[in-house]
């Protein structure tokens, strides 16, 4: 069990940013996010697309500002539980929260703040006939461990960075693998694409491009072979032990649906004031939530953030007033941030 201030669902811009805010306030964060890299979109849609409406930054990638906000808030050491999503959100009697997630790691915090962007990032499902008629073990869509494919055969579907990333990461961890891509060009960095080549040519790859899944063979609830429809050939089957799926991802609201919160469509209903949810405690922040004349600007997102830690911390020490202190001349912020006199 980690006991921390609060928890973090999302570690985009503004989840990075709320870490900032909230240690300027001496809160201690853990940051949860489903993907396997912080930045959120900025990261997973768009790193080397130009912003230019940061204030104080003319113009900067979306990995630049990932990266700048990471380095900002390394003086205040939060936990970082990434490639994990969050299934259990439960308020406590003392209204504190006990929150798990996927991974099995558990967390008792004193407020929330759910900061995911568009809503977590889901991994778009293979798409075959009578595919959701069975639940199969060997079928993954993220992994956690990749010491569990030692040895094994295995099929990767894909051809973005994911699914070359895994294929080098993979090679020689597992027995052989087929990788199988609906083009015979790959949305890869170029160097990923040249090594993943090399492997084919050395025999420890095989590459299936122009192709798509048709259909499995099941055998007690796994997947024992794949057929492969080529775009102009025979289908061909091949033997697996396990199938992983690199298809990209897709926004969804996902499990944050489930927890009681005031939904308008997809994002949430907050107070513009504390940006608190209907459920007190939990706060949203970011593209996720909803009021009245809210855009859908980074640097709104981090408004919000600026005043949810606020509101946190008056949460966590009602009977203290929170004073706002300025980081030019605060020593306490320059304790806090590190920063010699």
């Amino acid at each position: 069990m980690i006991n921390t201030d609060v928890v973090i669902v999302g570690a985009g811009p503004c989840g990075l940013f709320q870490v900032f805010e909230l240690g300027l306030l001496g809160l201690k964060a853990e940051v949860i996010d489903s993907i396997r890299q912080p930045g959120g979109q900025c990261t997973e849609l768009y790193p080397d697309k130009p912003i230019y409406d940061i204030p104080g930054v003319p113009v900067c990638t979306g990995l630049e500002l990932t990266d700048n906000l990471l380095k900002q808030i390394e003086p205040f050491g939060c936990g970082m539980h990434l490639n994990e999503e969050v299934t259990v959100v439960r308020k406590n009697d003392d209204e504190t929260f006990h929150v798990e997630t996927d991974a099995g790691t558990e967390f008792h915090a004193k407020a929330v703040v759910i900061a995911g962007g568009v809503g977590s990032f889901q991994p778009r499902q293979l798409l075959i006939p009578r595919i959701d008629d069975f639940t199969a073990d060997n079928l993954h869509y993220r992994v956690q461990d990749p010491k569990q494919f030692a040895g094994k055969k295995l099929a990767i579907l894909g051809g973005g960075d994911s699914a070359l990333d895994w294929v080098l990461e993979l090679v020689d961890v597992a027995e052989h693998i087929t990788l199988v891509h609906r083009r015979d060009e790959y949305r890869a960095v170029d160097a990923s694409v040249e090594k993943m080549r090399k492997h084919v040519a050395d025999g420890k790859v095989d590459a299936i491009e122009c192709a798509k899944a048709s259909a499995v063979d099941m055998q007690n609830d796994s997947i024992r072979a794949i057929t492969i429809q080529p775009k102009d050939a025979d289908p061909v089957e091949v033997p697996v032990d396990d199938v992983l799926v690199f298809f990209g991802l897709a926004p969804k609201l996902g499990p944050i649906a489930e927890w009681g919160l005031d939904i308008n469509r997809k994002t949430i209903n907050v107070d513009p004031e504390k940006f608190e949810t209907s459920v007190p405690g939990i706060y949203a922040v970011g593209d996720i939530n909803f009021y009245p004349g809210k855009k859908k600007l980074i640097l709104c997102g981090f408004h919000e953030a600026a005043l949810a830690a606020f509101a946190i911390k008056q949460r966590i020490e009602p009977d203290k007033k929170v004073r706002v202190q300025y980081t030019t001349t605060s020593p306490i912020m320059h304790e806090r941030l590190g920063v010699k006199e």
